[in-house]
C-alpha cells in the first residue's frame, strides 16, 4: 500500500465491523487517511431507512412509521429491511391486500425472537410458573423509574424462548448508576419472582444470571463505580491485552472485585424481593392476565399498577445576577 504516486489516481477503500483485531500496520500513518465510524442509526435515521424499504411495498394508510422505527432500535440498515421483507410475507400468507402494523411487528417478533413454536409442549405448572416469571419483569421494569418502557409481555414461545417481556428502550449515549441498577433489577425480577411463587428457583433465568452478571462486572472493572475498587478501569479498547496472559491487576484485586459484584448482584436481589413482595397483589393480577389472555400490552399493566414510575425531572438550574456598583468617590 506504498507504492501509489500522488498522481495516480487510485482510491483504496476499506470497511469492517471488527475494527478491534485489524493487523496495526493497517492503521499507521499513510495508510488510510480517513476513519470513519458509522454508528448504528438513530430513531431519526430509523424513519428514513423504513421510507426507502418501505417503497414499492403495499402498506395500509394509516401505517405509522416513526412507531415502527422506536420499535426498532439497534437494528441496522439491513435488520430493517429484513424487517419490511418478512412483514410482507406475513401480509401474504394471510392474504391481506396491505400490510399493517401487526404485520410489522410480528416481522420484528420472528426476528428477534425467533418462530412461534405453535405446537410446543408445556406443563400447566411450567406454563404458571413462565407467566409469573415474565410478569416479575414487567412489573419491576413499571415500577422502577429508570428502567426501560414495557411495550407488551407474552407466553408464547419463539425459538429458545419460552416467553418475553418486550420493552422499547430509550436511547441513551450515556447510563448512570441508578440506570444501570435498575435494569439489573428488571432483569432478576423473573428469577425472583419464580422464588416467591414457587419457593425455589428453576433454569428458566439462566440468560438473565448471564446478563445480570455481565453487567455487575462491568461497573467493578470497567466503569469505577465500586466504591471499595475505586476509580479505576480494566478495559483495554486498544486490544493489544489481547496477547497477554497476565491480568493487569493482582490477585487480591481480583478477590476484591469478586466479592463486589456479589455485593451488588445480593443488593439488586434484595431491592427486588422487597418490591416484589410490596405489590405482590398487583403481580398476581399480571400474571393471571397474561395466563388468561398469553399476550398483554403496556396498557394492561397500567390499569393494574397505574402510570409507569418515570425519572424524576433534573432541577432547573437557577442563575443569579449579580449588579456591581462601582462608586464614583474618591478616597479620602
Amino acid at each position: 500500500m506504498d507504492g501509489f504516486g500522488s498522481n495516480s489516481g487510485v482510491i483504496v477503500l476499506a470497511a469492517t465491523n471488527r475494527a478491534d483485531i485489524l493487523d496495526k500496520a493497517l492503521m499507521r500513518a499513510g495508510r488510510f487517511d480517513r476513519q470513519i465510524h458509522v454508528d448504528l442509526p438513530e430513531l431519526k435515521e430509523r424513519v428514513e431507512i423504513f421510507k426507502v424499504h418501505l417503497k414499492g411495498l403495499k402498506v395500509a394508510k394509516n401505517f405509522d412509521v416513526e412507531f415502527m422505527a422506536k420499535h426498532t432500535p439497534g437494528f441496522s440498515g439491513a435488520d430493517i429491511a429484513n424487517v419490511c421483507n418478512e412483514a410482507a410475507l406475513t401480509a401474504a400468507r394471510r392474504n391481506k391486500k396491505s400490510i399493517d402494523r401487526q404485520d410489522f411487528l410480528d416481522a420484528v417478533d420472528r426476528i428477534v425472537g425467533g418462530i412461534e413454536k405453535k405446537n410446543s409442549i408445556i406443563t400447566p405448572a411450567e406454563k404458571r410458573s413462565i407467566a409469573y416469571h415474565e410478569a416479575g419483569h414487567a412489573v419491576v421494569s413499571w415500577l422502577l423509574p429508570n428502567a426501560d418502557p414495557l411495550f407488551k409481555v407474552t407466553l408464547i414461545p419463539r425459538g429458545n424462548a419460552l416467553g418475553a417481556a418486550w420493552y422499547l428502550p430509550e436511547e441513551h449515549k450515556l447510563q448512570t448508576r441508578s440506570q444501570i441498577e435498575d435494569e439489573m433489577c428488571s432483569l432478576i425480577g423473573g428469577r425472583v419472582a419464580e422464588e416467591i411463587i414457587n419457593g425455589e428457583p428453576s433454569t428458566g433465568a439462566q440468560n438473565d444470571l448471564e446478563r445480570l452478571t455481565n453487567m455487575a462486572y462491568s461497573m467493578v472493572q470497567y466503569f469505577g463505580m465500586s466504591d471499595k475498587i475505586g476509580n479505576l478501569s480494566f478495559y483495554d479498547s486498544t486490544g493489544a491485552r489481547g496477547y497477554e496472559f497476565n491480568k493487569p491487576y493482582s490477585e487480591k484485586t481480583a478477590e476484591a472485585m469478586d466479592a463486589e459484584v456479589r455485593r451488588i448482584v445480593d443488593e439488586i436481589h434484595a431491592k427486588t424481593l422487597a418490591l416484589l413482595t410490596e405489590y405482590r397483589s398487583q403481580w398476581e393480577s399480571v400474571a393471571k392476565l397474561l395466563l388468561d389472555k398469553e399476550v398483554i400490552f403496556a396498557e394492561d399493566v397500567e390499569a393494574i399498577l397505574g402510570p409507569k414510575v418515570k425519572p424524576a425531572e433534573p432541577a432547573a438550574e437557577q442563575v443569579t445576577e449579580e449588579t456591581n456598583t462601582e462608586s464614583n468617590e474618591q478616597p479620602a
